[in-house]
């Protein structure tokens, strides 16, 4: 998946079709959602986050991770390779939670 999200900038460009019927034009634009949010279960720490980050990023949004609680060690190698490679602050974000059982 993050392999094939890395071919992705041809595909956002959008297109132009020209005299589609009679004197009518169409074109498409692809822009950016703004910021995504994938939320991840505790059997695929870090399978889930590759389905969702790499599409959101490269087609020019940020990204908010919510990793389980139960396993966060995947997500927190992931948020610090993106900080290692250089990634802008901000792109990239993660969440740490946990839900309250008290009454």
């Amino acid at each position: 998946m993050v392999e094939h999200s890395c071919g992705l900038s041809h595909i956002n460009m959008g297109e132009t079709l020209h005299n589609i019927s009679k004197g009518i034009d169409t074109y498409s634009l692809r822009i950016p959602l703004g910021v995504c949010a994938g939320i991840t279960p505790f059997n695929f720490p870090a399978m889930c986050p590759m389905w969702m980050f790499p599409f959101a990023m490269t087609l020019g949004n940020t990204f908010v991770l919510k990793p389980s609680e139960r396993v966060s060690g995947a997500a927190m190698w992931i948020a610090q390779t993106m900080k290692e490679i250089g990634l802008p602050k901000g792109v990239f974000n993660m969440v740490h939670g946990d839900f309250d059982i008290t009454k």
